[in-house]
């Protein structure tokens, strides 16, 4: 029987049986994130599944496209009506937000 890699719900595309949103598999893949890389950055995930993910996004890459432009049009639209955060608060993310970068890429 074959397997489901990708199942819907709510709306929006995950990793079968997990909460990892295929939009993160795909984002990764579409900067040129190997697939070995992409199981390292998410390992709660089987190789089978970071390779099913992508062969999914590749077989109905029109359709997936479209869904993450909507994807990022409501992401869009949430934070243009979202108040403002602190200002302290947004340093404190921001500097942990580097910080993050600079231990993955070390």
């Amino acid at each position: 029987m074959p397997q489901e890699y990708v199942e819907q719900r709510e709306g929006a595309f995950f990793v079968a049986g997990t909460r990892i949103s295929l939009d993160s598999i795909v984002y990764a893949f579409r900067e040129g994130e190997s697939p070995e890389t992409i199981l390292q950055n998410f390992d709660t995930l089987r190789a089978a599944q970071v390779y099913g993910a992508i062969a999914f996004y590749l077989e109905n890459q029109p359709s997936i496209d479209a869904y993450l432009i909507e994807q990022q049009r409501r992401v869009d639209e949430m934070r243009r009506k979202a108040a403002p955060l602190p200002a302290g608060l947004r340093g404190r993310l921001e500097a942990a937000r580097e910080q993050l970068h600079a231990v993955r890429s070390e």
